[in-house]
């Protein structure tokens, strides 16, 4: 039962590589073991590569000064974070709400072989994500250390009891996310806050790391008396690797105890959690007026409704609702340098900066692609929307309008931002708010006429069409094109000879031009493409 269990489980994370939902059908056996070779070169090549790299920077010079404890304390730690991380959320779905837990419990299936199956998930996905850094640190280390075989066998105990911990950690952290997502009513903005929190906490540690790394290995010595005098337990944590006994047994009976704990604290509430029913609004009824809605406000109302409700949608179509800002208030105060440095590289009066600072802020706009999947995220619902006594067209403009508004939003503070940061003429100024307004409206158009002639509402998960579609891709790495194109056209082909405002003129005239021949297509055969989904 528990093999059973553990396949299924297996099989349910890996599925999108076995079954093509697009489609409806099994993936043939090439396409199987291609998508596997791909997450290999991902896992391996990429995160294997990248964290060799950085265990062939540090093991020598630390080892050399006699810091290989340290050595396996900074990969130890690394190798916790990066495995936490990466098997966290997966505990909160998939041990404590996963989707099949009321068919599971009505089956004649023990409690504990359930909670064992997930589990094993759980320390699979732990050890996947934890491996990539602690086996390559574990491997450099042997080659270019040559350790006894005392220490060999201790370095492998090390890495056994980092995979347990992360297992043990990862369940109390999903088990509290379990408790409060119960009863959160706005998940989606939390799950958004905190990828965005990682994802900016990444970029700073990846920036930083070249310098942590210059100064780790030049004060090696006062880093590991500190950590000795300070942080006791990280240094005994690193010298559990490099074959200290009694630092090996201390580890490994705070390890077990810690899981042990863990164990009881799951097997005590596990049942509890998963048949909990969530947050329970309790509404009393007052009178009021009800404001009632035109039938466009209702159906603007609706995608607003749908892109604020799903973190995968804020996230993958919306970041520069996020970013546009960042880069407005980073012009603000980093933006005399960067018009000095650009007036120095390609001449004051050349119209380069204008250029450049305009392209900017549409490749940010570009980040933003709510109008490419929304016809395909209407999924099985499609219907609804084709049976209400409304035109095609106010439905299809409801999901551009969805764009426009949170993209042109954030858009406008950029330009704000641009008007205080750089000398413009008024000339220039108001063709580059004339050609960031075109490249706006081309940009929503040209994404809704993708959505209409690659749809997909046969999806299981809106990742598919979020993420996972020709779609979006095209989408997303279209709008990049299209400004490097236009800067490409300004630096290559005679924009610099012709001058900012009648090159960017041109543009935002050819823009304009294609945005009326995308309306008009979206208004006419769009609308009957959309009307026969």
């Amino acid at each position: 039962m528990l093999k059973t269990l553990l396949k299924k489980n297996l099989t349910q994370i890996f599925r999108g590589y076995f079954y093509d939902a697009k489609k409806n059908r099994a993936r043939s056996k090439l396409s199987i073991v291609l998508y596997f070779v791909f997450f290999v070169v991902i896992m391996v090549g990429v995160l294997g590569g990248m964290f060799t790299f950085l265990s062939l920077s540090i093991c020598r010079p630390l080892e050399e000064v006699g810091m290989g404890w340290l050595y396996f304390a900074l990969m130890g730690l690394l190798s916790v974070i990066f495995g936490t991380f990466g098997s966290v959320f997966n505990t909160f779905s998939g041990l404590y709400l996963a989707k099949d837990n009321d068919l599971l419990l009505s089956m004649p299936i023990p409690v504990s072989a359930i909670m064992i199956s997930r589990l094993l998930m759980v320390y699979i996905m732990g050890v996947m994500y934890s491996g990539v850094i602690l086996i390559p640190a574990i491997v450099v280390y042997w080659i270019m250390v040559s350790p006894g075989a005392l220490v060999m066998l201790s370095s492998i105990i090390f890495g056994l009891l980092i995979s347990i911990f992360i297992l043990s950690i990862s369940c109390a952290l999903g088990y509290v996310i379990a408790r409060i997502s119960l009863k959160l009513r706005h998940k989606s903005f939390i799950t958004v806050i905190a990828s965005l929190a990682f994802l900016g906490a990444y970029y700073f540690f990846y920036f930083k790391a070249q310098t942590v790394i210059q100064d780790l290995i030049l004060n090696a010595a006062m880093y590991g008396t500190r950590i000795q005098g300070n942080a006791y337990p990280v240094y005994l944590f690193g010298r559990a690797a490099v074959g200290d006994g009694i630092a090996l047994l201390i580890v490994g009976g705070v390890v077990v105890v810690f899981f042990a704990v863990v164990w009881w604290m799951i097997s005590r509430s596990f049942i509890r959690i998963v048949t909990s029913s969530g947050h329970q609004v309790k509404t009393v009824y007052r009178q009021k007026a009800v404001k009632t809605k035109s039938a466009f406000g209702a159906l603007l109302a609706k995608e607003f409704a749908r892109f604020t409700q799903s973190s995968t949608y804020i996230l993958n179509c919306g970041l520069g609702i996020l970013m546009m800002p960042v880069g407005g208030v980073m012009l603000l105060i980093k933006g005399d340098m960067i018009v000095e440095i650009f007036g120095e590289v390609f001449g004051r009066g050349s119209g380069s900066t204008p250029m450049i600072l305009c392209g900017m802020v549409c490749l940010l706009a570009s980040m933003n692609n709510m109008a490419a999947p929304s016809v395909s995220l209407e999924g099985k619902s499609l219907w609804l929307t084709q049976s209400i006594p409304v035109k095609p067209s106010k439905v299809l403009e409801a999901k551009i309008d969805l764009q426009l508004i949170l993209t042109g939003v954030p858009m406008l503070f950029c330009l704000v931002c641009l008007g205080i940061v750089y000398p413009y003429t008024l000339g220039e100024f108001l063709v580059t708010a004339g050609l960031m307004a075109a490249y706006l409206v081309f940009q929503a158009l040209f994404d809704m006429f993708l959505g209409l002639k690659m749809p997909n509402v046969s999806w299981n998960s809106e990742v598919t069409p979020i993420k996972q579609s020709a779609c979006a891709v095209i989408s997303l790495f279209g709008g990049f094109g299209y400004i490097a194109l236009v800067m490409v056209g300004f630096f290559l082909a005679g924009g610099v000879k012709l001058g900012f405002i009648p090159y960017a003129s041109i543009v935002a005239g050819v823009t304009v031009v294609i945005s009326l021949i995308l309306r008009m297509w979206i208004y006419t055969r769009g609308c009957r493409i959309f009307s026969t989904l």
